[in-house]
């Protein structure tokens, strides 16, 4: 039977939001050579803060990149890849064989479905388990059987990108026009981004 996991995210750059800033501003301040006017850490949230929100100066975030991890189905992952300005590195179905683990994990999408499509939902993935198991088991390749695969296929994702970026991330995805599936990553990555980096992301 194929096992349910929930979609998640790990930030996977161990980094220190103040510091984050204290170097913005540096290179920021190269820009006007007012190097020395740097203050204490709320001068500094100012000073990013008014460059980015009043002054829209977001090229400043260009020079800083966050690593997230992040679990979720092929198919939000599909929509993950259109940021174009990023690094990615995922989880290949060619090379993976998931007959050796005797199950295919799926995420878990119950929450956006009744009672009546989730048993739909669940027949189609334990047939495609068994049409792939039974592909595997005749010979077939991994990169050959998993056209049978599922959309609903659990795939991790590294995903890395600037600080500018990230935001143009969070204005499409956590918006209410973007996937229910999508927004059940998103909405909670920016709640921890906003965390760590509130002066980048706390307008969002």
């Amino acid at each position: 039977m194929p096992q349910l996991v929930d979609a998640s995210f790990q930030i996977e750059t161990d980094f220190d939001g103040y510091q984050v800033l204290r170097e913005i501003e540096r290179y920021a301040r190269n820009c006007y050579k007012s190097e020395d006017k740097t203050g204490d850490i709320e001068a500094t949230k100012k000073f990013v803060g008014r460059l980015l929100h009043t002054n829209k100066h977001e090229g400043i975030l260009d020079h800083h990149v966050i690593s997230v991890r992040v679990i979720c189905d092929r198919g939000v992952s599909h929509e993950i890849v259109r940021h174009r300005i990023a690094a990615y590195l995922q989880e290949s179905t060619r090379y993976c064989d998931y007959a050796k683990a005797g199950e295919i994990q799926v995420i878990d999408i119950s929450i956006h479905m009744n009672l009546a499509q989730r048993a739909i939902w669940w027949l189609a993935m334990v047939a495609a388990e068994g049409f792939y198991s039974a592909l595997r088991t005749a010979s077939c390749s991994p990169q050959i059987a998993r056209s049978v695969l599922p959309n609903s296929l659990k795939t991790e994702i590294i995903m890395t990108l600037d600080l500018r970026s990230w935001r143009n991330f969070f204005r499409l995805r956590t918006s209410t026009n973007a996937h229910p599936q999508m927004r059940e990553i998103a909405v909670p990555m920016l709640a921890e981004f906003k965390r760590f980096l509130p002066v980048v992301f706390d307008d969002l």
